[in-house]
């Protein structure tokens, strides 16, 4: 017997609209990267490969092209397939073990590919990886997963503050550590807070552990001469011990092609900085030659997206069918937002430069597939977002008496008429 429309699962108008925004918003921002990448790698392939490599100029591109379908299906497939509740069962610690396993191997065990004086990739089956980005999403995963027990009273206070230190600590300080990734500890950093206060987590709780985190943050960097000289050239790049010729360099050409941009652009393919004069151009900082060749416009286009996949993802993450799922898609949502936006303010000279690539845009695989992963997990969440959210069953419970009872309306005052006991039983 054919279904009829109220058997079918389809997702109400507050849950389509933002996963169709939120679809629309990576999908642009995609083909944006692809036709980018295109434009300031190709310069880059030739320069290596001579006249006779005039063919492989869309090598770069093809590979971002080839990263982003794998990103795609497993993204459609957690969409589709994998509900949150899975999240919630022993899989999250599996994951977590996967990801800690792969950052030992990264920076401890000494298999890692050392690169820009840090070691933060794994070279696997011919294939460079990035174990980092994919501790992002299993921090998320796990963070929210032990703050929603921890609410629902299945652990103590002190044994939930020692699984707290050793699955989400722990992983954070290896990245920052052994791996001397800041950015990236940062941005994990980040998401962990968007889930302490998606949980509702005390102001007075929170704003101690902000504490926390600023603190360990300052030692991190003033306590390394390098992160140390990085802060002093961030505010004078010209001033870099070389007249802007050593640590100041990127920034400074990554200034000169903004500014060569103007409101308009040079025009798509036109970059004068991305001939070998700003250095990974198609990774940290092509957000700027986005500005140079597509001018303000393009550059406030880029930003109007990530301000929209903002905006859906935090639409599904509250209309998320419990405080679990609105913690997974609040967190995966900040975090993907705060990267974006570090890596602009990085590009525009109002933050040091910290290596970040611009998400779904900048060229690397490991990126592109980990965030794709990130929307599919958020995209899992509002399928589960057809029936009440945790808000309304608040307000749900919040009613001290039921309006089945016939004796008393709304305010709990009898009522005698036939239209007031018609109105109580309804």
């Amino acid at each position: 017997m054919a279904r009829t429309r109220s058997d079918r699962r389809d997702a109400p108008a507050h849950i389509m609209g933002p996963q169709i925004i939120l679809l629309l918003t990576v999908l642009a921002l995609m083909l944006i990267g692809f036709v980018m990448i295109y434009s300031t790698s190709a310069v880059i392939t030739l320069a290596k490969t001579g006249a006779d490599g005039a063919g492989s100029s869309m090598a770069e591109t093809i590979n971002q092209i080839k990263f982003a379908v794998v990103g795609v299906v497993l993204a459609v497939a957690i969409w589709k397939f994998v509900p949150v509740s899975l999240w919630r069962s022993n899989v999250v610690w599996v994951l977590w073990a996967l990801a800690f396993l792969l950052l030992v191997a990264t920076a401890v065990a000494g298999v890692g590919d050392e690169e820009w004086g840090a070691r933060r990739w794994l070279s696997i089956g011919g294939f460079s990886l990035q174990a980092s980005e994919f501790a992002k999403i299993a921090l998320i995963l796990v963070a929210a997963r032990l703050f929603a027990d921890f609410r629902e009273g299945q652990y103590t206070t002190s044994a939930f503050l020692c699984l707290v230190g050793l699955l989400v600590v722990a992983p954070v300080l290896m990245i920052l550590g052994p791996q001397s990734d800041l950015g990236t500890a940062m941005i994990c950093v980040v998401g962990i807070l968007a889930v302490m206060w998606l949980g509702e987590v005390p102001l007075r709780t929170m704003l101690i552990v902000v504490g926390v985190v600023v603190a360990l943050g300052l030692i991190g960097i003033f306590g390394s001469s390098y992160r140390r000289d990085r802060l002093m050239v961030f505010l004078n790049p010209w001033n870099d011990g070389q007249g802007g010729f050593d640590t100041g360099y990127q920034l400074i050409h990554s200034l000169y092609a903004l500014s060569g941009g103007g409101l308009f652009g040079q025009g798509l393919g036109n970059s004068h900085e991305k001939y070998l004069y700003l250095t990974q151009a198609d990774t940290d900082f092509i957000f700027a030659i986005i500005g140079e060749e597509l001018g303000l416009v393009g550059a406030l286009v880029v930003v109007a997206l990530f301000l929209l996949l903002l905006y859906a993802g935090m639409r599904i993450a509250g209309s998320a069918s419990d405080n679990f799922g609105t913690m997974v898609a609040g967190g995966c949502t900040i975090m993907i937002a705060f990267q974006a936006f570090l890596n602009i303010a990085m590009v525009i000279g109002c933050f040091p430069v910290v290596g970040k690539p611009l998400p779904f845009v900048s060229s690397g695989g490991s990126s592109l597939v980990a965030m794709l992963i990130m929307v599919g997990i958020i995209l899992s969440v509002s399928q589960s977002a057809n029936g009440p959210t945790v808000y309304d069953r608040r307000r749900a419970d919040l009613r001290v008496v039921r309006a089945a009872d016939p004796g008393l309306d709304g305010r709990g005052e009898g009522r005698g008429s036939g239209s007031s006991s018609r109105r109580g039983r309804r």
